[in-house]
């Protein structure tokens, strides 16, 4: 992991070197980019593990440019943000984002954070039995774990980590209802009371996205969401 090659989209340059620096001393290979232009061209060319991204650029929003990472690539997302309400960070998870970074920061904080977004990415790797390896089948639903690929029928779907990340939180653990702040936890990692509403939304699009495979994920009026067992799929 410590390997990992991170993006930097930061037009502050002092701040953006600082970030370098400090991940390189971590074992990170890092790049830079000044604005949003810049940062999608350093996508394709540098294809990094993790996204740094400033929540405010020269060129185009930090929002603009996280809603068009997360609908082509499978790569998770920290938002660095000046913005400390609450509302607005939650807007950042909503479009996609991992994860945010409040400035001013600590370094040691940044690094912590990139450090847990990556372990949570390939965390099911280190599952007991190997389970990544496997395929989990609900019906016409299939899901490559270790690939993070999902399929109804024939045809794939394409999801953003954190809608994979949720979808199989769910599906792993049939009939089981989780509340939203537990999905918080689950998925994004948060232990905190904050607004779940990033989860309701995270659910729409996963049912938009999986079609009738979707209309599985029952909402559970006044506690949360739960994958429904296929019928016939036994205990």
């Amino acid at each position: 992991m410590n390997n990992a090659k991170i993006l930097i989209v930061e037009d502050d340059a002092p701040i953006a070197d600082l970030l370098a620096y400090g991940l390189a001393m971590e074992g990170f290979q890092t790049r830079t980019a000044p604005n949003g232009a810049r940062g999608l061209a350093e996508l394709e060319q540098f294809v990094p593990d993790l996204l740094l991204l400033d929540w405010m650029l020269p060129d185009q929003s930090g929002l603009d440019i996280c809603k068009k990472v997360t609908a082509t690539h499978n790569i998770p997302i920290l938002m660095i943000t000046a913005k400390s309400d609450i509302t607005d960070k939650v807007l950042g998870l909503e479009f996609g984002a991992d994860d945010y970074i409040t400035k001013p920061f600590d370094l040691r904080e940044v690094v912590a954070r990139v450090r847990t977004i990556l372990r949570r990415t390939v965390q099911t790797e280190e599952e007991p039995g190997g389970e990544r390896s496997e395929e989990i089948r609900a019906g016409e639903l299939t899901i490559g774990v270790r690939e993070r690929e999902v399929r109804i029928g024939e045809e794939s779907v394409e999801l953003t980590p954190k809608e994979f990340d949720l979808l199989l939180t769910l599906v792993k653990r049939p009939g089981q209802t989780f509340t939203r702040s537990e999905l918080l936890d689950l998925v994004w990692g948060y232990q905190f009371a904050g607004d779940t509403r990033t989860v309701d939304t995270h659910i729409q699009r996963l049912r938009k996205k999986l079609g009738d495979g979707g209309q599985r994920i029952a909402t559970v009026f006044g506690i949360g969401y739960k994958f429904e067992k296929p019928p016939g799929s036994g205990s």
